[in-house]
């Protein structure tokens, strides 16, 4: 079984240098361990996912010209993620606000072909099957 994760659980970006914490808005009206919880559909960027400091991915734009004007050498640049679809697979079996709840063991892919998963969840009481 999973954690159900809510707001304040720590997420990390395969190509970004620092973790960021998961916003989770209370639309949904379903609370996990005191604070709102997530579904598959809390994948919007700057509003649900934050920045993960520097992007050190060469698909990112900004890094691959930063790369190229350094004469090649990989120079991070500012994270600012795109996400084009939600998380996958989510828990199926839970429904918040007619879409599967978000667990643990979730995935979510950046445009610029970051992994996004969760590292920790804010709260270790409430389980998904």
């Amino acid at each position: 079984m999973a954690f159900h994760v809510n707001m304040g659980s720590m997420m990390q970006c395969s190509f970004g240098a620092a973790p960021a914490s998961l916003i989770v808005l209370p639309q949904n009206a379903v609370m996990a361990g005191g604070v709102p919880a997530a579904n598959v559909m809390d994948n919007k960027p700057i509003a649900n996912i934050p920045p993960f400091g520097m992007c050190s991915s060469p698909s990112n734009p900004t890094v691959a010209a930063a790369t190229a004007a350094a004469l090649g050498v990989l120079t991070p640049m500012p994270c600012v993620p795109v996400i084009p679809a939600p998380w996958v697979p989510g828990a199926p079996t839970v429904l918040l606000a007619n879409m599967p709840a978000l667990d643990n063991n979730s995935k979510l892919m950046c445009a610029w072909g970051g992994v996004i998963q969760i590292a920790s969840t804010a709260q270790t009481t409430v389980m998904l099957p």
